[in-house]
């Protein structure tokens, strides 16, 4: 089980052989051996490709969630976790553009806590203990709902939306038409028409403009005069206090709340003491934001 586990979570069988010290062959023979003993097929094998079968999927998630809870037990007892930083991720745009600060002056508040932040847009898997906490943006009308099973959710605000753009891109616009501006997106063009629809505007079948893949980006490609970009105050108050971006004040529209920012963590670990202390924190700070910019 060992070795399977391992096969799967590191990406491939000299991964698992390095990492539990033992010979290829032999974590290939322990897989072969598990399989045998269970009597079905976990792994779906083409040429020297692995996938796991959806049996394996659901098998391979319980068993890492297994050795992951034993390995925290066991560190737990021992001190290192009690002792150790929170482990917390967080969606890059929010990480560089505002938490970081946060969490730099939650540490100075609290000496005895310390905060290991990731910033990345794949969430964590926190039944196998990948983060102690994960911070990310879930639209109201996306796909994907916060929590589940064993876990619990804070949500930390709902930011309104602007569409901001350099001074220069914003000057030079002319009559504005809100259905054809230079558009900057994220990951696609969803997010703008969503806003736009908030606003009772009817998007076109297409909004032309560059992805940029994250927040962060688009908001440095809008600086950079490549056209117009939505953000929250969260990512861009710094920008709009220096002049790099401005506000663009589109006909007929307002800023508007598209979803928000939502902490999700295990519940056995919902009160431990530096989870506690930083969800209250980060709840006041965010507090604080919004009523100075109403």
């Amino acid at each position: 089980m060992r070795a399977f586990e391992a096969v799967f979570r590191l990406g491939g069988i000299r991964k698992a052989a390095a990492h539990l010290r033992l010979n290829h062959a032999v974590v290939s023979r322990h897989v072969k051996q598990l399989e045998e003993w269970l009597g079905g097929p976990l792994i779906s094998r083409s040429g020297n490709r692995l996938a796991l079968t959806p049996e394996g999927e659901r098998f391979h998630s319980r068993v890492s969630a297994a050795f992951a809870e034993l390995l925290f037990a066991t560190q737990e007892f021992e001190g290192r976790r009690r002792n150790g930083p929170l482990r917390l991720w967080c969606v890059p745009g929010l990480s560089i553009q505002w938490l970081s600060a946060q969490l730099a002056a939650f540490e100075r508040a609290n000496a005895d806590f310390r905060v290991e932040l990731k910033p990345t847009d794949i969430p964590p898997n926190l039944s196998i203990h990948e983060a102690d906490a994960d911070i990310r943006y879930y639209r109201d009308d996306g796909p994907t709902v916060p929590g589940g099973r064993g876990l619990r959710c804070f949500e930390l605000a709902r930011p309104e939306v602007m569409a901001v753009a350099s001074a220069a891109v914003a000057s030079a616009l002319g009559p504005i038409d809100a259905r054809r501006l230079p558009f900057l997106h994220e990951e696609d063009d969803s997010e703008w028409r969503a806003w736009l629809r908030l606003n009772g505007i009817e998007p076109p079948a297409s909004l032309e403009g560059p992805v940029c893949w994250h927040a962060h980006l688009a908001i440095a490609a809008a600086k950079q005069g490549r056209g117009v970009a939505l953000a929250s105050r969260f990512l861009v108050e710094a920008d709009l206090a220096e002049g790099s971006l401005v506000q663009v004040n589109i006909p007929d529209t307002r800023p508007a709340v598209l979803g928000g920012y939502i902490l999700v963590a295990r519940e056995d670990r919902w009160s431990t003491p530096v989870l506690a202390s930083l969800r209250h924190f980060l709840r006041q700070r965010a507090q604080d934001f919004v009523a100075a910019n109403i």
